[in-house]
C-alpha cells in the first residue's frame, strides 16, 4: 500500500497545512498529522479515519480516557501522553490570551476557555474566573464538584476565594454533563444568591456560563444578571 510520501504534494496533510492553513484540513488530515504514522497496511489518514469513525467523532476520542484510548491497536501510551499535551497547550494559550485582554471585550475567548476547561467532564463542576479591575482574568479555580445531578455551591466560599485573590469582578460557569447548556431555575436562584453575596463586598458578577454542547448559555446574554 502506498504511503503517504508517495501522494502528490498539494494532498499530503502536513504540506497543506503549510501551504493553506489548519482550518482548510479535515478532522482525519489534523488527526494524521498528530498521529505522525500509521499502521501495517494503513497510512496515518487511514488510521486516523478508522479511529473516528469508532470513537463517532474527534470530540470523543479527545475526551477519551488513557486505558480507552490505549487499547486501539496504533495507539498507546506515548500518544496517549502527547495528546493531553497538546490538549493542555491549547488550554493555557486560551488561559494565556484572557489574560492580556479584557473579558468582556473578549467573551468567546472567556466562552472557548471555559468549555475546554468543564465540558468534556462526566461531573458537575462550579468554576470561577476572578478577574482585576480591568477585567483581566487573574485565577482560574474549580470550587465545587457534584453527581452528574449536580453540585452543592455554598456562596461563602466564593465571597472567600474572591477576596483571597483580591477580584474585583468574577465570571462564574459550571458545566452540565448531560450536554444540553439550559440554565435551570436552581441556575437562576444560585446566580442571584452568589450576585447578591458578592455585592456585600464590591465584587460584580460579569457573567454566569452554562457549559454544555455547542457554544453553552450565557446568563448575561439572556438578561439573567
Amino acid at each position: 500500500m502506498p504511503s503517504i510520501r508517495d501522494w502528490p504534494t498539494p494532498e499530503r496533510p502536513r504540506e497543506k497545512l503549510l501551504a493553506r492553513g489548519p482550518a482548510t484540513l479535515s478532522d482525519a488530515e489534523l488527526l494524521a498529522i498528530f498521529l505522525r504514522t500509521g499502521v501495517n497496511g494503513k497510512t496515518a489518514v487511514d488510521l486516523a479515519r478508522e479511529l473516528l469513525q469508532t470513537w463517532g467523532g474527534l470530540r470523543p476520542l479527545l475526551d477519551s480516557g488513557q486505558a480507552e484510548f490505549c487499547s486501539h491497536h496504533g495507539l498507546g501510551t506515548a500518544k496517549y501522553a502527547q495528546l493531553q499535551a497538546v490538549l493542555e497547550m491549547a488550554r493555557r494559550h486560551l488561559r494565556e490570551q484572557l489574560s492580556r485582554e479584557d473579558a468582556l471585550e473578549n467573551p468567546e475567548a472567556t466562552r472557548h476557555y471555559l468549555t475546554s476547561r468543564l465540558r468534556h467532564l462526566g461531573h458537575e463542576v462550579f468554576a470561577c474566573l476572578f478577574l482585576d479591575n480591568r477585567h483581566r482574568v487573574m485565577a482560574f479555580e474549580e470550587l465545587f464538584r457534584g453527581t452528574i445531578d449536580g453540585a452543592s455551591v455554598h456562596p461563602r466560599e466564593v465571597v472567600k476565594r474572591a477576596l483571597h485573590h483580591n477580584a474585583s469582578a468574577i465570571i462564574l460557569a459550571h458545566n452540565h454533563p448531560s450536554g444540553v447548556a439550559e440554565p435551570s431555575r436552581a441556575d437562576i436562584q444560585l446566580t442571584r444568591r452568589l450576585t447578591e453575596a458578592l455585592a456585600l463586598v464590591d465584587i460584580r458578577v460579569l457573567d454566569h456560563l452554562v457549559i454544555g454542547d455547542g457554544d453553552g448559555a450565557s446568563f448575561a446574554e439572556r438578561g439573567l444578571l
